[in-house]
């Protein structure tokens, strides 16, 4: 894991195309702004989480068919 630090208004870049700013700090919260291109999924962790575990509860795919690509849009 690469940790960074960030101030508001400061952001990182990822592969060239997606970018992460510190929007707000706001007590233990952090709000950020990502942009990325339309066909890269963004979602929250404890989404693709629930996904994950619902998945293996209705039986409907195996533990290694269950990865990220599920979220990925085909825009």
């Amino acid at each position: 894991m690469l940790i960074i630090t960030r101030k508001i208004n400061e952001g990182i870049v990822i592969d060239g195309d997606i970018k992460i700013v510190v929007l707000g700090i706001e007590g233990n919260r952090v709000k950020f702004g990502i942009t990325a291109p339309r066909k890269t999924g963004v979602f929250r962790e404890e989404l693709i989480e629930a996904v994950k575990k619902e998945n293996q509860l209705a039986g409907n795919a195996s533990q290694a068919d269950i990865d990220f690509t599920i979220f990925k849009s085909s825009k």
